[in-house]
């Protein structure tokens, strides 16, 4: 079906399905680091997991199936009980703790119905932080049920040490309730000619993220792709540059692509070549820009200053 002349979405040609996954890498055996550093391998994480080295992740992102039944590109992932959710995270995250260094941190998504099992699954394996929510603003309305328009991350680490730059992660937001000083001199706020501003700290509350849509550059034609904005709070929070990312459920390459435009050393694992290969185009185009990250600060949502449209 013909896309309207306005839709950005990302796609991929015949040429480009040919180019893109030659470039894809492959594991037949154990690989090193070097081997698989700023790389996107193709295949089955189960298979491969054996093969990854140890010890050379800093920052794990990890977007596995939620509880739900979804199609991939084909590939169904259907909906099981929470035990057996859990039985199945419990099945290969001890294989992929083995992957991190000592201060290593862990981010792992969610919704409600995963809630429970992340957690057991997660509990006996890291320690752990907070569980960000963040709002999700697609979606239709429940004529039955509260409209579910938030999901979840949580946050772990290995250690006790571990990597947190809060002041990376500030959010610019609008003052809404203007004090001064006795003078008239803003108090905690800035004047600007757009208005009042406040940079504040970063919480486990996230209402300033736009899921990718048709007019994004960044959208592609995956179900649950997730925005580089929300991969950008998570990178630059809990990583320096030249650190590595892993994200073992790639999908189009959200982590790969923001790891890349903020410093960092990027390798994904993708079950589905279609994706790799789309994460691989997004990978070649990658430049510095972030929507709704400007001037070293996260914006509120619908912000216009500063924002790449």
């Amino acid at each position: 079906m013909p896309r309207a002349p306005r839709n950005r979405t990302l796609t991929l040609t015949e040429a480009e399905r040919q180019f893109y996954g030659a470039r894809l890498l492959r594991l037949s055996g154990p690989a090193a680091p070097g081997d698989i550093l700023n790389r996107t391998i193709q295949g089955d994480l189960f298979t491969i997991l054996d093969w990854l080295p140890a010890g050379f992740v800093d920052l794990l992102f990890l977007d596995p199936p939620y509880n739900l039944t979804k199609t991939f590109n084909g590939a169904v992932f259907r909906r099981r009980s929470t035990g057996d959710y859990r039985r199945w995270l419990e099945s290969w995250l001890p294989k992929l703790a083995r992957t991190l260094k000592p201060t290593a941190s862990v981010y792992i998504c969610g919704d409600w119905r995963s809630a429970a099992a992340i957690q057991m699954a997660l509990e006996p394996l890291f320690i752990l932080r907070s569980r960000i929510t963040w709002e999700r603003e697609k979606g239709r309305g429940a004529k039955a049920n509260w409209k579910n328009c938030s999901e979840d991350i949580w946050f772990c680490t290995v250690s006790d040490a571990y990597t947190f730059n809060a002041g990376a992660v500030r959010l610019k937001r609008r003052v809404i309730a203007p004090y001064t000083t006795p003078d008239g001199q803003p108090k905690d706020w800035q004047r600007t000619e757009q208005g009042g501003f406040r940079l504040t700290a970063p919480s486990n509350l996230w209402t300033d993220i736009t899921v990718p849509f048709w007019s994004m550059p960044e959208n592609t034609d995956h179900p649950t792709q997730k925005p580089e904005k929300l991969l950008a709070k998570i990178i630059l929070a809990s990583s320096n540059p030249g650190d590595v990312v892993f994200d073992p459920f790639l999908g189009s390459g959200t982590a790969s692509v923001v790891a890349k435009k903020l410093g960092r050393q990027y390798v994904g694992v993708e079950l589905d070549a279609l994706y790799g290969c789309l994460a691989e185009k997004r990978l070649d185009l990658a430049d510095a820009a972030i929507q709704g990250y400007a001037g070293g600060v996260f914006w509120e949502r619908h912000t216009a200053q500063l924002i790449r449209e």
